[in-house]
């Protein structure tokens, strides 16, 4: 292990990288906990727009563990479900099966509601994932997802990442260009009709496969997850172009009205930062001096109206505890107006997700 303080070490270090999961949920709770921050600006109303929960073989992460995160002083008032296969059914056509995961997050929203009536309300938007290679054949599966939902369903996530580099470790990948395929754009269509948004989840190189797609849906709700899929890992390792590649693609997404960008994914260890390596947490300091330049550069093209910061937690807790992550947002935003401030942290995710 390393130290902030070793002089060699930079988070920058190049490392081969071994999958986005160096610590079990158990021993990130135990890292993360050795870095406590006072919350910055703790009247600050959030809505976190991008979650996960899930007690399955990858560990326990329900309402206690959520609670936990969340309760570091920051107020968090309401938060997103994002689909991240969870609970899928174990039976019946393997199409219906992600329908699982939202009567799972529904029934989680419904059991918080009541036990917690004074506390956040948790999952009270839910994105699931239904098989748009499907085409038309969809609409039952979307159709079964709204019921499932009870009100709550609010979009659709077809995760799409694909690299042929380091990324790939330990992990299948969607077969190339999937948002170009005509089947996946058949299925796409059958979204707007029903008021539901779609999250793209991809990695910056893929980001000419999402222009293509807004040219031909301008009426179709999507939001860019992550802020567009930085990478950092072989053979991504020249920050400096790849940067200028994501800042690149950035601008001319920003041209697309029905496009949201949200602000987060930057602790995953795709970045390539590398301060899971360190022997303590990273300051809120040290965070937002790493991820500023994307934060403002989505901020500066999609402008404050048009960007929402998420946790992705417990994902992005490969990096940080949840209470340092806000810090690190907050720290970058300190010279905002309240008016942005309150679109950036609250208001955009309640318009988009259609929590109001």
């Amino acid at each position: 292990m390393t130290t902030q303080n070793e002089t060699d070490t930079s988070p920058a270090t190049v490392v081969d990288f071994r999958g986005n999961n160096d610590r079990d949920l158990k021993a990130l709770d135990s890292w993360t906990k050795r870095r406590v921050e006072e919350a910055l600006e703790p009247e600050l109303p959030i809505i976190d727009p991008h979650h996960h929960i899930w007690n399955d073989e990858r560990g326990r992460y329900l309402a206690d563990e959520l609670l936990a995160d969340i309760g570091t002083g920051h107020r968090i008032e309401a938060t997103v479900y994002m689909q991240f296969k969870a609970n899928y059914r174990e039976t019946g056509p393997e199409s219906m099966r992600p329908v699982g995961e939202v009567e799972f997050a529904s029934m989680f929203a419904d059991a918080c509601a009541t036990e917690r009536p004074e506390g956040p309300k948790l999952c009270a938007g839910i994105v699931g994932h239904a098989d748009l290679l499907l085409g038309s054949d969809v609409q039952a599966v979307l159709d079964t997802m709204l019921e499932a939902g009870r009100g709550r369903l609010r979009g659709i996530r077809h995760g799409a990442t694909f690299d042929s580099g380091q990324a790939g470790f330990g992990r299948a990948f969607a077969r190339p260009h999937v948002l170009l395929d005509s089947n996946f754009r058949e299925g796409f269509a059958r979204l707007a009709p029903l008021n539901l948004s779609f999250d793209a989840w991809i990695f910056y190189p893929q980001l000419p496969d999402l222009i293509s797609l807004l040219r031909e849906f301008p009426d179709t709700n999507v939001i860019l997850d992550h802020a567009g899929g930085i990478l950092g890992v072989p053979p991504h390792v020249n920050r400096p172009e790849v940067f200028s590649t994501w800042r690149a693609y950035i601008q001319q997404l920003s041209q697309h009205p029905n496009l949201t960008v949200k602000i987060g994914g930057l602790g995953m260890l795709y970045c390539g930062w590398n301060y899971h390596l360190y022997s303590e947490p990273p300051t809120s300091e040290a965070l937002a001096a790493s991820w500023r330049p994307y934060i403002e550069t989505c901020i500066e093209f999609f402008g404050p109206e048009r960007c929402m910061f998420e946790s992705n937690f417990p994902v992005d807790k490969q990096t940080c505890g949840y209470g340092v992550l806000w810090n690190a947002f907050k720290r970058v935003t300190r010279h905002y107006s309240e008016s942005e401030k309150r679109a950036l942290y609250r208001d955009n995710a309640a318009r988009i997700y259609r929590l109001q």
